[in-house]
C-alpha cells in the first residue's frame, strides 16, 4: 500500500509539471479529478479498511467482554462473617474486590491472601452465593500473657525485651516462632548454645491464649581449645594471654571469659590485629577466625589463623609542617620515637595526638598532625613523617543534650571543654565524652557532630542515657586500720537532677566511730567552680597502740576549680572541735599534756597537674601535688604545713606484650612549723607507717616515748614536724587467675619522720625531774622496707593483703609483717 501511494503520487507530479503554464484552471480542475480520486483509492483504500476492521475487532472484544461479565456475573455484596473483635469495615478494607465488581477469581486470590497477610486471622474462607460474596474468617485470639519456665540464667525481664509477641497483641504462630529464635540468641550470648526452647499455648475462654516458653537451658558451652595458625614470631602461650577468651579451667568458675561468645572472639581478632601492630607487624592479617562447635555442643574449639608478615623498624622520623609560626625544627624536641626501634603504631598515634593537643592549647585550635609512613620491605623499615598543617576551620554553631530526663542541661554543658562559638576539633570529642561519663550520672555518653548553617560551622549533639543516681550502702568488712567494719550510707549523686552531690553516712568498727554529712555542687552557679562542705564527727580509740583516744567533730567548706584539663586548684577552710581523753595511766607525760579540748581553725589549699590516664587506676603518666595548711585564723593552734606529692606510672606494654605490667614510682615530703603560742598539739603532727610504709604500723615509724611514769615499759608515738617517704612498685597480672580479678605487686618503701614537736620536753633529767620521758626514734636516716602483695576484685568487694618486710627500721620501731583490707558495699 505504501508503494501504491508513492506511485500515485509520482504520477500526480508528472502531471502538476506537464499543465504548468498555458492550462486554464477550468481544465486542469476537469482534468486532475480523476486522477486525484484514482490516487486517492490507490493510497488510501487500505488504511479505511484497517480502521473498519479495528472497530469490529473492538466491538468484538467488548461483547465477549460482556459476554463473561454476564457469566461470571457482578458482586453486588459482600457479605463477612466470623468476625467478632475486627470490625466488618476494617476487613473490607484490605479486601481487593468491591461490590460492582467482576467475580474474578485472580482478585478473589489476591483478596484471600492479602488477608491473611494482615495476620490477624487464623482461617479465611472466600464463597460466592449467587451474586453475593460470602466472606468467613476465623480470627487469631488474643495473647493473655507470655510466661517463661525453666529459665535461670536470663531473667524474666530480659527475655521480655527481644520478644516481638506482646501482652493484648494479636497472637501469631510465625510471630511466635520468630520470638523463639530471639530467646535462643538470648541463650547463645550467654555462651548456652545446647539450650531449647519449646513455645506452648493454653487456650482460654473468649479467644485468649496464653503462651508458655518451656526453657531447657542446657550447660554452658565453654571453650576447650583455642589455637592459632600461621603465627611464627610469637608462641601460642604469648598469644593466648593477649585475646580475651580464655580456655576452660576450674580456675575461671568466677568469671565469664571461658565461655565462648561470638563477640568476644571479634574483638579478640582486633586484638590481635593491635597486639602485632604494636610490636611492628604492619602487614598482619587475620585471615579466618573460627568457632566450631564440638559433636556433644559442650564446647568450641576457637582457631585464628593469621598471616604476620615482616617486621619493621623506624627507619628515618622526620617532621614537616605547613602551620604559620611552627617551624618543623620546634617541634622535634615532643617527638618521642627514634629510629631503629621497632615500629609501634599506637606509639605512633600517641606521639601525633600529644603534639596536636599540644599545638592546640598554645593557640593553634585547628592544627592537625597526620603520621604517614613508607614501608621498605626489602630493608624492613617504615620511614614516618609527621605531617603538620591546618585543618579546616570550624566553629562550634550549636549544642544540643540528648537524653537528659533527670539531668539538667547546664550540668554537662559544665563539663564540656568547649562552648557555642568555639573553635571545633574532632580531638575535642574524646575528652568531651570522658567529661560527661566521669560525672557518674550515665549509662552512656556519645559525642556527634552534624554540618552547621554554614560550611565552617558544626553543630554538636551529646547524646546520654540516664543512670539511677541514688545509693543506699549497708556493708562491712575488716581493715587492719580500724578492726571490723559496718557501714549504712544514704547518697543522692545527681539532687533533683542539678549535679549536686549530697548524702549521710555512718561507720562503726571496733576502733573509730564516725558520722558525715556532705554535699558538693561540681559547677557552682554554672562556672568552673566546685563547692561543697561537710559536716562529721569522728572518734578515734587507739588504745590498741595508743594510751589515748581522740575525737573531732566540726565542719569543712570546699571550694576548686580547673586552670585546664590537667592543673586545678582546691581551697578549704575548716573549723573543728577536738579532744584527747581516756589516758591510760601509764601513758606519758607528752601524752597527758594533750588532755581536753582545743579548736582547730585552718586553712588550706592543693595545687595539682595531673596527666595520668585514670585516677582510679592509672597504667601510665604522672601527677605532681602541692599544697599548705596555715592554722591560726583563731582557734588555739598556729602552725603553718606545707605538703608536695607526685607519682610518675610506667607501662611495660613493650617488654610484656601485656597492658597489666606497670612500674610506679611515688614520692612525697612535708614540713611544718609553728609561728605563735598555739597548743602544739601531737596529733597535728606527720606520722609514718601503714599505707605510706608497709611493713610498719600506722605511725609506727618516727619519734616516740620511751618508758612511763609506772616504770612499765610503754611508748606513746608522737609523730613529728618532716617527713618525707618514697615507694616503688611493680603492678602484674596472677598467672592462670588474671581473669578472676587477682593482680600481685612487690615494693620497696622508705621514708621518716623527725622534728620532735610537743607541747613540753621532758627529755633532760636535771629539769624534767620525776617527768623525765626519753624519745627514741627522732631520726632523718630513712626507714626501709620490702615486700609483696595480692589484690583480688571479688564478688564481695576488694582484698587487699600485703606482707612488708622491714629491712632498716630504728630500735622499738613498730613493725607489722602483714596488713590486709577487706570490704563491701550493697
Amino acid at each position: 500500500m505504501q508503494e501504491s501511494g508513492l506511485r500515485a503520487e509520482n504520477d500526480l507530479d508528472g502531471w502538476r509539471q506537464i499543465l504548468k503554464g498555458k492550462r486554464s484552471a477550468l481544465f486542469l480542475s476537469v482534468c486532475m479529478l480523476p486522477l486525484v480520486m484514482v490516487a486517492t483509492r490507490k493510497a488510501g483504500a487500505a488504511p479505511h479498511r484497517s480502521m473498519a476492521t479495528q472497530g469490529a475487532g473492538s466491538r468484538q472484544v467488548a461483547e465477549r467482554a460482556s459476554a463473561a461479565r454476564a457469566a461470571d456475573g457482578i458482586i453486588e455484596d459482600i457479605r463477612v462473617s466470623g468476625n467478632t473483635r475486627i470490625e466488618t469495615s476494617t476487613i473490607l478494607s484490605y479486601m481487593v474486590v468491591r461490590p460492582g465488581d467482576p467475580f474474578s477469581q485472580d482478585d478473589l486470590d489476591r483478596s484471600l491472601k492479602t488477608l491473611y497477610a494482615t495476620g490477624l486471622f487464623s482461617d479465611v474462607t472466600l464463597r460466592r452465593e449467587g451474586n453475593d460474596l460470602l466472606v468467613r474468617v476465623k480470627e487469631n485470639p488474643v495473647v493473655n500473657r507470655i510466661v517463661f519456665e525453666g529459665n535461670h540464667a536470663a531473667k524474666d525481664e530480659d527475655l521480655h525485651k527481644v520478644l516481638t509477641l506482646k501482652p493484648r497483641a494479636v497472637f501469631s504462630a510465625e510471630t511466635t516462632a520468630d520470638d523463639r529464635q530471639h530467646i535462643l540468641q538470648v541463650y547463645a550470648q550467654k555462651a548456652r548454645f545446647s539450650a531449647v526452647v519449646t513455645p506452648q499455648i493454653v487456650r482460654l475462654a473468649h479467644n485468649r491464649v496464653d503462651v508458655v516458653f518451656k526453657i531447657n537451658e542446657g550447660p554452658q558451652t565453654m571453650i576447650r581449645k583455642i589455637a592459632f595458625v600461621g603465627n611464627k614470631a610469637f608462641s601460642e602461650s604469648q598469644l593466648a594471654g593477649v585475646v580475651s577468651s580464655k580456655e576452660s579451667a576450674w580456675y575461671h568458675f568466677l568469671g565469664s571469659s571461658d565461655e565462648y561468645n561470638p563477640e568476644r572472639v571479634k574483638y579478640d581478632a582486633e586484638l590481635l590485629r593491635r597486639f602485632y601492630l604494636r610490636n611492628g607487624y604492619v602487614d598482619f592479617q587475620i585471615k579466618d577466625v573460627k568457632g566450631e562447635l564440638s559433636s556433644d555442643r559442650k564446647s568450641f574449639y576457637v582457631t585464628f589463623t593469621v598471616d604476620e608478615g615482616v617486621r619493621y623498624r623506624l627507619g628515618k622520623v622526620d617532621i614537616r609542617s605547613s602551620l604559620r609560626h611552627v617551624p618543623a625544627e620546634s617541634m622535634r624536641k615532643h617527638v618521642e620515637l627514634f629510629a631503629h626501634q621497632w615500629y609501634d603504631g599506637k606509639a605512633v598515634q600517641d606521639n601525633a595526638t600529644d603534639m596536636e593537643e599540644l599545638l592546640q592549647a598554645e593557640g593553634h585550635p585547628f592544627a592537625q598532625v597526620h603520621p604517614e609512613i613508607a614501608r621498605n620491605p626489602e630493608k624492613r623499615i617504615i620511614n614516618l613523617l609527621f605531617d603538620i598543617s591546618e585543618g579546616p576551620r570550624r566553629y562550634i554553631e550549636r549544642i544540643d543534650i540528648n537524653g537528659n530526663t533527670i539531668t539538667q542541661d547546664h550540668v554537662v554543658r559544665a563539663q564540656l571543654p568547649f562552648a557555642e562559638g568555639d573553635p571545633y576539633s574532632a580531638s575535642y570529642k574524646k575528652y568531651a565524652k570522658e567529661s560527661v561519663q566521669n560525672l557518674g550520672f550515665f549509662k552512656s555518653a556519645d559525642i556527634k557532630d552534624t554540618p552547621g548553617s554554614a560550611p565552617d560551622r558544626v553543630n554538636v549533639a551529646v547524646d546520654v542515657v540516664e543512670k539511677p543516681t541514688g545509693e543506699f550502702s549497708l556493708g562491712g568488712g575488716y581493715s587492719t586500720d580500724v578492726g571490723v567494719i559496718g557501714n549504712v550510707g544514704l547518697k543522692q549523686h545527681n539532687l533533683l537532677g542539678t549535679g549536686v552531690d549530697a548524702g549521710i553516712s555512718g561507720t562503726l568498727s571496733l576502733w573509730q566511730q564516725q558520722a558525715d554529712i556532705s554535699i558538693t555542687n561540681p559547677s557552682f552557679m554554672g562556672r568552673n567552680l566546685v563547692v561543697g562542705a561537710d559536716i562529721f564527727f569522728i572518734e578515734n580509740n587507739y588504745q590498741t597502740y595508743q594510751n589515748y583516744s581522740e575525737g573531732r567533730y566540726g565542719i569543712t567548706l570546699r571550694m576548686g576549680y580547673s586552670y585546664n584539663r590537667y592543673l586545678s586548684q582546691s581551697w578549704n577552710y575548716s573549723l573543728i572541735r577536738r579532744w584527747v581523753n581516756d589516758a591510760w595511766s601509764e601513758a606519758s607525760w607528752y601524752i597527758l599534756d594533750q588532755q581536753g579540748a582545743s579548736l582547730l581553725s585552718q586553712l588550706s589549699t592543693t595545687v595539682m597537674y595531673d596527666r595520668r590516664d585514670n585516677r582510679m587506676a592509672p597504667h601510665r603518666g604522672y601527677y605532681v601535688s602541692a599544697g599548705g595548711d596555715f592554722a591560726g585564723i583563731g582557734g588555739d593552734e598556729d602552725y603553718v604545713r606545707g605538703k608536695i606529692n607526685g607519682a610518675y606510672y610506667i607501662p611495660l606494654d613493650d617488654l610484656t606484650n601485656s597492658h597489666d605490667w606497670t612500674l610506679s614510682f611515688r614520692g612525697g615530703a612535708g614540713w611544718m612549723a609553728d609561728w605563735g603560742n598555739g597548743r602544739r598539739d601531737v596529733i597535728d603532727n606527720f606520722y609514718l607507717g601503714g599505707n605510706n610504709l608497709r611493713g610498719f604500723l600506722d605511725g609506727g615509724a618516727g619519734p616516740r616515748s620511751v618508758g612511763s611514769r609506772t616504770g612499765q615499759a610503754s611508748e606513746d608515738l608522737l609523730g613529728g614536724r618532716f617527713m618525707y617517704n618514697a615507694s616503688a612498685q611493680l603492678t602484674f597480672p596472677l598467672p592462670f587467675v588474671s581473669s578472676m580479678g587477682l593482680g600481685g605487686r612487690v615494693f620497696s618503701d622508705m621514708g621518716t619522720v623527725t622534728g620532735l614537736r610537743v607541747r613540753r620536753l621532758y627529755t633532760d633529767p636535771a629539769t624534767a625531774g620525776s617527768r623525765y620521758t626519753p624519745v627514741s626514734g627522732n631520726m632523718i636516716s630513712p626507714r626501709v622496707s620490702v615486700g609483696a602483695g595480692v589484690s583480688w576484685k571479688s564478688p564481695f568487694g576488694l582484698l587487699n593483703v600485703d606482707l612488708g618486710v622491714p629491712l632498716i627500721r630504728s630500735y622499738n620501731d613498730r613493725t607489722q609483717l602483714l596488713r590486709f583490707g577487706f570490704g563491701q558495699q550493697f
